[in-house]
């Protein structure tokens, strides 16, 4: 069974940074796909970024320049380093994974909680 846990959200002011860390613990299962996904106030959820096995990544065009994300593949850790954050950028932001490449578009098997990120004067 593949647990998710992140950690690294909170309030920040805009143009600040956040880098948000999320550990797979996967009881032995390989992880392909790993990323971020976000859900904000009234919106639908939407893919921030992802990172593949072979390090391929891919952005939503919102983040695209501002957020960069990174795996530590010994860790098992994927992060997401978030800078000029923007009060659009509030949301709950999700650790989301997958045994194939579903996290790219969304649709990854494995999910964390959430943490929220609150960008605000």
């Amino acid at each position: 069974q593949v647990t998710l846990m992140e950690s690294g959200g909170g309030l920040v002011r805009p143009g600040g940074s956040l880098t948000l860390s999320c550990v797979a613990s996967t009881g032995g299962i390989e992880l392909n796909a790993m990323g971020w996904l976000r859900q904000g106030p009234g919106d639908q959820r939407e893919l921030v970024a992802a990172i593949s096995k072979g390090g391929v990544t891919h952005y939503g065009d919102p983040v695209k320049g501002r957020f960069t994300i990174s795996r530590d593949y010994v860790k098992n850790t994927v992060y997401l380093q978030m800078d000029n954050l923007k009060p659009e950028d509030t949301a709950v932001y999700f650790c989301n994974a997958d045994e194939l490449m579903g996290t790219f578009y969304g649709l990854g098997q494995y999910w964390g909680q959430g943490t929220q990120v609150t960008v605000s004067l």
